[in-house]
């Protein structure tokens, strides 16, 4: 592990997203690790939706010239499960290019320091060799029902890339697994695989349900990663790690373990007390069949996840009734 962090306490950290389940992560690690604090004379920057409209590059350019981050997180996104990839293409390709390459461009333009880009484990081909390594990358065809969040996250990558190799800017990318935690989003069609079982479980109970159905077969894998987790790995990948021009300027964050979807149901249903039939609807889409991600990069340079499923599930159930359901 580097022994001198690549970011400073006296660091302006701009987190775009910050009130998405992963941006709030970050900013909270970033205060555990001591940044944002005034008295060192750092800062934790952010601004709402409202305020900043991502998708404006002029507007983007003005807010930076006059906060004047020196590091930017890219953790804004427009997100969606199954349903909403599938349904609305077009607007997660067009709003999510639109997102980074004004954070990205911009940033490097106006001589950020540092910038992490979080894209997503969707990015890699719908068959990919298991456990899936960075280099998989671009290696086949892609999930048909997230392909354009998946397009376009592989943009942001290779944005980062090339401003790396022509001009020496300092962009690396992360690449988690399937998150889920506080903040998670609980829409009844938008929302991804486990905050959408956790709602229908602790619905079930609530109206003391037989049965719950479920999309799809149960048989695909999926690895599932606590968003604060991610959080941790974001700070330290910021603190201590540098690509150099010969290794991929990306790294995978997850678990390495998974777990079945069928299986995966039980566990939600066991933690909110559902004790019903659990059913199947195989009409609906399963998605890729197995999803594990190769995080032995990550490994390597001295990171692993702490929180376990089991303990995960068990908090994101307990803070469900005071979550945000939209």
């Amino acid at each position: 592990m580097n022994n001198l962090s690549y970011i400073d306490h006296q660091d302006r950290i701009f987190v775009a997203g910050h009130r998405g389940m992963a941006g709030s992560a970050i900013v909270r690690a970033l205060k555990r690790s001591g940044y944002g604090d005034p008295k060192q004379g750092g800062e934790i920057l952010a601004v709402d939706r409202l305020d900043l409209d991502l998708c404006d590059g002029p507007k983007v350019v003005k807010w930076f010239l006059d906060n004047q981050p020196t590091v930017v997180v890219v953790a804004a996104a427009k997100v969606g499960g199954i349903y909403a990839n599938s349904s609305f293409p077009a607007d997660f390709l067009l709003e999510n290019l639109k997102i980074q390459n004004n954070l990205i461009e911009t940033s490097w333009r106006l001589g950020v320091k540092r910038l992490m880009f979080l894209g997503s484990s969707c990015i890699y081909p719908k068959f990919a060799m298991q456990p899936i390594r960075e280099s998989e990358l671009l290696g086949g065809y892609l999930e048909n029902t997230n392909e354009s969040y998946a397009i376009a996250k592989i943009a942001g990558i290779k944005l980062c890339e090339g401003l790396k190799k022509q001009y020496g800017f300092d962009a690396i990318s992360l690449m988690p697994t399937n998150l889920y935690g506080p903040g998670d989003n609980y829409h009844k069609n938008n929302s991804h695989v486990l905050p959408a079982l956790i709602r229908r479980f602790k619905e079930a109970v609530s109206k003391q349900e037989s049965s719950v159905t479920c999309w799809g077969s149960g048989k695909p894998l999926r690895e599932f990663l606590h968003v604060q987790d991610l959080a941790e790995a974001c700070v330290f990948a910021l603190q201590n790690w540098k690509p150099d021009n010969t290794d991929h300027s990306f790294l995978n964050v997850g678990t390495g373990e998974e777990v079945m979807i069928s299986n995966l149901a039980k566990m939600i249903a066991n933690a909110t007390g559902f004790r019903g039939e659990i059913l199947w609807d195989k009409s609906k889409p399963d998605g890729t069949p197995r999803k594990k991600l190769d995080i032995s990069r990550l490994s390597t340079i001295g990171w692993s996840a702490k929180i376990s499923l089991e303990d995960g599930i068990k908090d994101v159930v307990s803070l469900y009734g005071n979550e945000e359901r939209k």
